[in-house]
Parts: C-alpha cells; structure tokens; sequence
C-alpha cells in the first residue's frame, strides 16, 4: 500500500483551534433557535405573575389579597406560607433571602405573592389589585446612606495584606489620596428570565431554566419543595444572553413554577415583564474605591492602601466573592511592594446585587487604573508611562507577588502592550492628539492604552470542576453533554471541537444536547470565564476514555500493537488496513465495548484561605490591552469614540472566530458600563431606570468607527489547559477602561494636563460636561 495513504492527512471539519462558526448562528439569524418560550405548552399550561412590594423597607402590617384570588382567570394565589419546604432561595446557605417576603420588606419590588392564572395577562393584572399595609421603616440605598446610618455588612470583609504598607506611605516622596465612584450595570440580556415547570409523578418535577447554573436551580427547586434534588430535573438548552445576570437570578422563577405546578398537577410558565424583570433581579454592584497611594519622583509605586465598598443590596447574595474578586484584581497589572487592601460589602434597602461579566474584577482594575492616572498627572507624564514602570517583573526578578500572594509566573504584559503601542502608532497617535487639542476650541480629543491581567478560576475552589458525558452510538454518531450551559458565548461550539479533534471525526458527528441535571449532575455554573477551561477537559476525558478503548478493541481484533493504530479523520489506520469510522465503531459494538463514558476534571494548583488572604486562587492569567482614540463636545459633554486596537492574549484559541467575537462583544458591553448605563434610585427606594426607555446600552453606532481586534498569536498557556487556550469571556470586558481614560484625557486637556480630571464611573455626557467646567475654573 502507498505510504502517502498515512502520510496526507486531510484535515476533518471543525478541529480544535479552527474558526468556526457558532453553532447555532444560522439559528440565530432566522429566528429558528428554540429558547423557553418557543417550547410548545403543555394542554393546560397556567402563567404566573408577581405581586411586588412598593416600599423600600417596612413592616408588613396586613396583606389583602381577596381582589387577587377572584379576578378573572386566577387559579392560585401563593404567599410565602404556601411553600411545603423552605421559603429561601439564598445562594450562600444564610438564609436571607426569602422566596416569598413575609413579615417585612428591604427593597422596592421584592416579591410578595405570585398569581397563578389560565393567562399571562390575566396573572399580572390581578397582581396589581392587592390591599396591603405597612408601617415604614429607615432605608438607604447607596453606599454614601449604607455609611452614614452605620448598614451592616451583608458578609464578612476580607482584607489582603502584604509588606508594611502604613509606614511606606508616611515616608515616601509623594503620596495622592482619593475617592472614586463605580456605578453599577444591569444585565439585559435579551432573553429575559424565564421558567417552565412541568410537573411528572410521585415528587418528580422537570423545570426548563435560563439559567447559567442548573444544579443550583435544581437544589433551590428541591430545597422549596421540601424534596431531594434526585427528583428535580433541570434543563437548560441555550439562553438568550446572561452575563452573570443567570446565575442565581433565576432561582426565585423556577422555583415558583416548581411550587405552583406540584400544588396544581399543572405545567407552570414563568416568564416577567421587562420592567419586572429589571426591578426584582439584582445587577452589577456599584463600587465606592477610597484609595492612598504613595510614590517616588519617577512614579514608581511605593505602597498602596485601599478600601473598595459595594452596595450589595438586602442580602449577601454572591456580594462576598465579588467583593473578594475586586480585591484581588486591585492590583490591575501593577506591583505594590507595600498593600493592604480591605473590602466593605454594605447591606442597602436595594435589590440584591449579584454575577454580572468580570465578577468585581473590573471595578477593582477601574480603581487600579484611577491611581496610575492621579500619579501620571501629579508628575506631568503620560499615564502609559506609569503604567510601563509598575507592570510586575519590571525592574527585577522579586517583583512578582500579588497582594494574595500568588506569583506571576506567565507575565506577558509587557510584550502584549509593547506590541500594541507600536501596532497602533500610540506615540506618534498621542502627539497628533496633544496638538489638535491645543487649536480646538470646542472639540477636545484624548487616547489611552490600558491593560489587563485576568485571574481565571473561581475562587471558590469546590466549584471548580467539571462533568460531561459521551456516547458513541452503533452508526458512528456521537453525542455529548456536559454542565456548561450556552448563553450565546460558543460554548458548546468548543466543547464540540474538542471531541470531535479527540476522535477525529467531522464534528457534524457530535451531537449537542441540552445541559441536564439528569445527565451530569453537581455541575458548577457556567462563569468565571471558566466554561470551555472545565468543560472542555471533562469532555476531552471522557472522549479519552473511550479511545482508550477502541485501541485495545483494535489490537485484540487485528492483532496488532497500539503503535499501529492511528485514529485519521474521519477513519482509523490499524496496521495496514484503513477501516472507516462508523464501520470500525459498529465492529466495537459487536465485540463489546463498552462506548460511553463519564468525563471529568478539577483544576490543579489552586487553593485559598480567605481568613489568612493568602494562596493561589488563579491557576492563570490572560491578559489583553486596549487602545482607544475618543473625542468629547466641550459644550456638552458629548463624546465619540474614534477607534480602538485590541491585542487580546487567549493562549492557543480553541476557535478564533468565537473568541474574537467574545473580545469585541465584552469591549462594548464594558465601554456601556463605563459610558452610557446609568442606574437610578430616586428618595423613595424606587429603580427608575428599569426599561429600555429609560435605561441606555450602548447601540451599533456607538461602538468605535474603527475596531481592530487582533489575537496574540504567540501566545500559548503555559499551563496545560484544553488545547493549550485561555478563557476569553471576562477579560476583554476589562479593556473598554482604555475609552473611560482617554476620555479622562480629553477632559485633562482643558486645564492643560496638569489636575486629574477625577471622573467617576459612568462617564455620562453630564458628568463629562461638569468636570469640564470644574476644571476650566482650575485651569
């Protein structure tokens, strides 16, 4: 036989490290894809709604709901003394976060009762005819009233410490103190929350979820129904966005059309109203960074000491890691040689806060960044400059702890920015600037060049594992399920290329089934950017498993050795005979082997003793950096952005296509957070910016004129993760803080660079216009 038979090997569709498409974009452009509210409705199907408080915090004196139950179409009515379980969904185990309020309430909207009626309009019109009473109590909904009536914290502080920080502060040359406002984001995903329950026999119960965590839904489902999660079977198919926003969120719906449906033996659908969605689910949490930071004459930093206080709303909800995340990346990319840093989650008469897409990082990068640029105007120098001087590993080998303690031992900061700034023509980019600014009279510009250093894992290390499951049936096809869940990200997409690399075999072969709990069970949520990282690997095992045996089954049968068995697209080489795959699986079959699997995988290297604030939390970093071109309306605070550079570094990707896509869609969604979206409580407790027409996301024009995004080609993790890649979700949303600092610099030109323009988080054109003003008077 001619060598050149195993020697040309064609290349199977969809390998990892190919770009290629998302599996369901053709879907997604038609119209086609099935979310929860295409699956077609049980007969009989009842549609919930719920009766929201309208105090922010008070005393349920006397509840009224005999308008409620006889209003047309109802069928039930549930308060909080009809759940058979545990009236709790709090994610934590503290027990503070009732499914139903009973004796008072902390927030305006919180959920009350829910109305079960034969239509969707029929339940949410009935909901609003309660007679209840209160008696009012304090409230205070935002940090600067958490502070000033003395708020509990919601979980306990965590602080980070290293070095001697006070007394380096009290003798360095230079020393800037400081307070920066953070606002917060809600989630809008365009597929709001949503829950379908259809009740089965006995205590078994199958709830279709939008969630990003299907065994918590199945654990809150169980915990409410006073059954245990064998009998809860949670699917999951694909959401229509979350970013954090479904991670625990989604409990309260589920777990209310679980109930009503037991009680009724009736399919419950769950599915709010865009402003009910906006007013009872919890968002991005707002950050107050009070900061001191000392420094040489070079802007070297010496010592840093910050507190980062989040309004967390009425309970702990995730506010406790999130707090801890931001701690963790305070550091940004920079080396403090002296730190201490202390978290403050304050309980506010708000919404719960929760998940949302970098999980506090970002505001604790945002803060970071705040001190480069206060240490760049103090010195009269350009902020790229600063932020060069204290990357870690720069001016000597020690200079690589973190404020936890972990090294940074896969630094590549240096090359990613150094690369940008020359792929960009920052330095030539800037002076242009400098000098347009110095003849315009109205329209001021400004650039930065940022970047990021991204901690991947949770830091919660139980959640970081993985499950997954593959079968290869009699005719060659193979079918996989694992815990990840698609929320538009890709995911499954990658986890489909890693099996179908492992075989190699088209990936047309790999069939992507919906997440279920009854598949693979105790799976953790899909966040920290961790989705492909565990998933990928838990398939990849289980795929592995698999081979291992079809290669004994082929030198038994063929009488050859493993080395003699090579598994080609699409086909296998064992010895000299070239076998297709299916027929090769149906001999398989026919000689007993066994051909599924159970995959999984737990990181390595990671571990965390919050009460010391010491350890390895991260088992890598990504990094990645921005470059952004902006130009701002002196007389009104407008502003444009003009064009932004990416390099993103994501090891060796597992599909470029999926994770530029990522990259750019993160950068947006981050450049909302930091520009346009603004969230607004007025003196009654009352979230007025609950809708699209009173709440601002960034539109298609909005973006940069001129977007270049590019990966980092050379980059490859050193650890051994799935393909040798990096997680992508998380991290480019961090790079939109190169638009927030070049519009700071655009401000800074008015007074000619010489005051920090202290802008606080979102720059609106109104808070843009006032710090132009306040600055014209210090110019």
């Amino acid at each position: 036989m001619d060598k050149s038979t195993f020697t040309t090997k064609p290349i199977i569709n969809g390998p990892m490290h190919a770009p290629l498409r998302h599996d369901s974009a053709h879907k997604h452009v038609t119209g086609t894809a099935d979310y929860i509210d295409d699956i077609p409705e049980p007969i009989g199907t009842l549609h919930m709604g719920l009766g929201l408080s309208d105090r922010a915090h008070a005393e349920l004196v006397s509840i009224d709901l005999s308008a409620v139950e006889t209003a047309p179409g109802v069928v039930c009515v549930l308060t909080g003394e009809d759940i058979p379980g545990f009236n709790d969904v709090a994610s934590t185990g503290r027990h503070d976060e009732p499914l139903l309020a009973t004796k008072d309430v902390q927030f305006h909207g919180q959920p009350i009762f829910a109305v079960v009626a034969e239509t969707r309009d029929q339940a949410r019109r009935a909901a609003r005819l309660a007679r209840i009473q209160y008696r009012d109590l304090p409230h205070w909904t935002d940090i600067d009233g958490a502070r000033d009536n003395g708020a509990p914290l919601v979980v306990e502080p965590m602080v980070l410490k290293r070095g001697e920080p006070q007394t380096e502060i009290e003798k360095a040359p230079l020393r800037i103190q400081g307070s920066m406002s953070i606002g917060g984001q809600e989630h809008f995903y365009l597929e709001g929350q949503i829950a379908l329950a259809i009740p089965g026999e006995d205590e078994d119960i199958i709830v279709w979820s939008s969630t990003q965590h299907p065994s918590e839904v199945q654990h809150m489902v169980a915990h409410v129904l006073g059954i245990a999660n064998n009998a809860v079977e949670v699917r999951t198919r694909r959401m229509g966005g979350g970013f954090g926003g479904k991670e625990t969120q989604g409990n309260h719906f589920a777990a209310l059309a679980a109930v009503a449906a037991k009680k009724l033996k009736r399919a419950v659908k769950f599915r709010p109203d865009r402003d009910e969605d906006m007013t009872v689910t919890g968002k991005r949490h707002d950050f107050r960074v009070d900061y001191d930071v000392a420094f040489d004459e070079d802007g070297r930093i010496h010592a840093v000491d910050a507190t980062y206080a989040a309004r967390c709303g009425f309970s702990a909800d995730l506010s406790g890691p999130v707090t801890d995340r931001a701690l963790f990346h305070a550091d940004s990319s920079y080396f403090y040689p002296h730190v201490h840093l202390t978290s403050q989650p304050l309980k506010t008469h708000t919404v719960s806060n929760t998940a949302f897409r970098g999980f506090g990082g970002p505001q604790g990068v945002l803060g970071a960044e705040r001190m480069i640029e206060e240490i760049a105007y103090a010195l009269g120098k350009d902020p790229l400059e600063i932020r060069k001087l204290n990357f870690y590993g720069q001016q000597g080998s020690d200079r690589t702890a973190t404020p936890y303690h972990q090294e940074v031992e896969d630094n590549v900061i240096a090359r990613i920015v150094e690369e940008l700034e020359s792929s960009c023509d920052y330095q030539a980019r800037r002076q242009a600037i400098i000098d347009f600014n110095a003849n315009s009279p109205v329209i001021r510009k400004g650039i930065a060049l940022t970047p990021v250093k991204f901690g991947i894992s949770f830091t919660m290390t139980a959640y970081n594992q993985a499950g997954a499951l593959v079968h290869i049936y009699q005719d060659g096809s193979i079918h996989l399920n694992h815990g990840g869940t698609e929320m538009g990200q890709g995911l499954y997409t990658k986890v489909a290329q890693v099996v179908a690399d492992t075989f190699q075999v088209d990936i047309d072969r790999v069939k992507i089934t919906a997440t279920t709990t009854g598949k693979v069970p105790n799976t953790s949520a899909t966040a920290a950017s961790s989705g492909s990282d565990l998933n990928g690997m838990a398939a990849y095992d289980a795929a592995r498993q698999i081979k291992e045996r079809l290669i004994d089954f082929a030198c038994r049968q063929w009488e050859v050795d493993r080395s003699e068995v090579e598994f080609l697209p699409n086909r296998l080489r064992i010895g000299g005979e070239i076998v297709p795959f299916d027929t090769f699986v149906r001999a398989a079959y026919y000689g007993r082997v066994h051909l599924s699997a159970a995959g999984f995988y737990k990181t390595p290297k990671i571990h965390w003793d919050r009460e010391a604030g010491r350890g390895r939390p991260f088992y890598y970093f990504s990094y990645g950096a921005a470059c952004s071109e902006v130009s701002i309306d002196t007389l009104t605070g407008e502003y444009l952005v003009d064009r932004t550079d990416i390099l993103h570094d994501v090891g060796r990707s597992l599909n470029p296509a999926l994770d530029i896509g990522q990259i750019e869609g993160g950068f947006v969604q981050g450049m909302g957070w930091l520009t346009t979206e603004e969230l607004w409580w007025d003196a009654k407790g009352r979230l007025r910016t609950h809708a699209p027409s009173t709440y601002k996301i960034p539109l298609a024009s909005d973006r940069p004129k001129e977007f270049n995004v590019k990966l980092a080609e050379w980059s490859e993790n050193a650890e051994p993760t799935i393909g040798r890649s990096k997680a992508v979700g998380e991290p480019p949303f961090v790079l939109a803080i190169s638009v927030f600092e070049a519009i700071s610099m655009a401000v800074a030109s008015v007074a000619d660079y010489t005051v920090c323009p202290r802008l606080d988080a979102p720059a609106t054109p109104e808070r843009v216009l006032m710090a132009v003003e306040r600055l014209k008077q210090m110019g």
